[in-house]
């Protein structure tokens, strides 16, 4: 091999290294793999087939030089047979080369119409030992020079080296989507335990407040200041669907949620804050593997019962059982308040009824004023 041609393949073999490991799908490279291919060999035509698991392998890429004989189709999405020459070198991992592919009986049976107008032909495995990903194979219009021994080993070591690239670059890709995911979902963590929390406490602060002074202040600012409330919480439902969002990001990941009974003591924890005191907490059974779906709308609905808790109340005691069996997941919430008041808006008890219908359970809700509220809310886990 000539210096001239040697330096022009290391060229195009840094490349296309290069491009792999910058690109974020290495399948875009396989275009430019095979336009150097052809133009290593000094093909009329380039041409990159991934293997399948069934042995069969498809075209992937093809690159026409400017001055070939164009083929009859694109050959983009050809499946050619599991004993052609080319599913055959990707198999083995041994090169071939014949003077041309019609009179050739090793490649005439498997030629398809849209390459019948090519001649000399030379396919060399793609890829690793390890990892064979399929073949490259380059073709001259018929009557053409034969490839000679000098362009079937460049064009053997230029696969070997792009499909190593692209090797390479497909494990590079992963570490790198791995730690997307990992970050996006400390940042749905940190929104759901820690913005999520603080825009909550501010919620009921204000809207406590807004009881308390609500006959001393006039109807502007009464009005503004339930705006404001009805803004926050707004806020946290759109905090919410952002982190959903964040951990779903990649389907064929299952998403992860924050542990259940982290969540329930964090919930416990700033209601007491509210309070002044804070409510008891039982916890019987594993709560590790609940599906995450049921976990999210137990964690809603334990934030909503404790949210009328501290708005409504006026509870001494506060009691928060959560309770997980064989059948199901159930949760309770007792105080020993002044029961539901007639003028208060019913919204949140329907969002807790909602949400166990969604996740095919039910809420029930006892009340007075003289032995306070309990809500169970209860779903199957089967």
């Amino acid at each position: 091999m000539d210096s001239t041609l040697a330096r022009r393949m290391l060229t195009a073999s840094t490349e296309i290294t290069r491009v792999a490991l910058s690109a974020e799908d290495p399948e875009t490279v396989l275009p430019l793999v095979v336009r150097r291919a052809a133009e290593l060999a000094e093909a009329d035509l380039g041409v990159v087939t991934v293997r399948s698991d069934d042995g069969r392998l498809t075209v992937e890429a093809a690159y026409g030089a400017p001055s070939a004989t164009g083929p009859l189709a694109d050959p983009v999405g050809t499946v050619l047979s599991s004993r052609s020459a080319a599913a055959r070198v990707a198999r083995s991992g041994v090169p071939v080369v014949v003077d041309d592919l019609i009179d050739d009986p090793l490649t005439a049976p498997y030629v398809p119409a849209s390459l019948r107008v090519y001649g000399p032909f030379a396919v060399a495995p793609f890829g690793t030992r390890e990892r064979r990903l399929g073949a490259l194979a380059v073709y001259r219009r018929r009557g053409a020079s034969t490839f000679n021994r000098v362009a079937v080993d460049v064009l053997t070591s230029f696969a070997a080296q792009a499909g190593l690239a692209l090797v390479l670059a497909e494990g590079s890709t992963a570490r790198q989507r791995i730690a997307v995911y990992q970050e996006r979902e400390r940042i749905a963590r940190d929104l759901h335990d820690v913005i999520v929390q603080r825009l909550y406490a501010a919620g009921v602060q204000l809207d406590v407040l807004q009881r308390r002074v609500a006959g001393s202040l006039d109807t502007p600012d009464a009005d503004r200041l339930a705006e404001t409330v009805e803004q926050i919480d707004q806020a946290i439902a759109e905090v919410r669907a952002t982190a959903r969002t964040l951990r779903s990001a990649d389907p064929e990941t299952p998403t992860q949620a924050p542990a259940l009974d982290d969540s329930i003591r964090s919930e416990v924890q700033i209601a007491g804050e509210l309070l002044g005191r804070p409510p008891k907490l039982e916890i019987d059974g594993d709560l590790t593997d609940v599906p995450v779906p049921v976990a999210d709308h137990a964690r809603a609905a334990l934030r909503e019962a404790l949210s009328n808790v501290v708005r409504h109340s006026g509870a001494r005691t506060v009691l928060v059982r959560v309770r997980r069996s064989e059948p199901g997941l159930r949760l309770q919430v007792v105080d020993d308040g002044c029961g539901i008041p007639r003028d208060v808006s019913k919204r949140g008890l329907r969002n807790l009824e909602e949400r166990a219908a969604a996740a095919g359970g039910r809420c029930t809700l006892t009340s007075s004023p003289d032995s306070g509220t309990t809500v169970t809310w209860e779903v199957p886990l089967s």
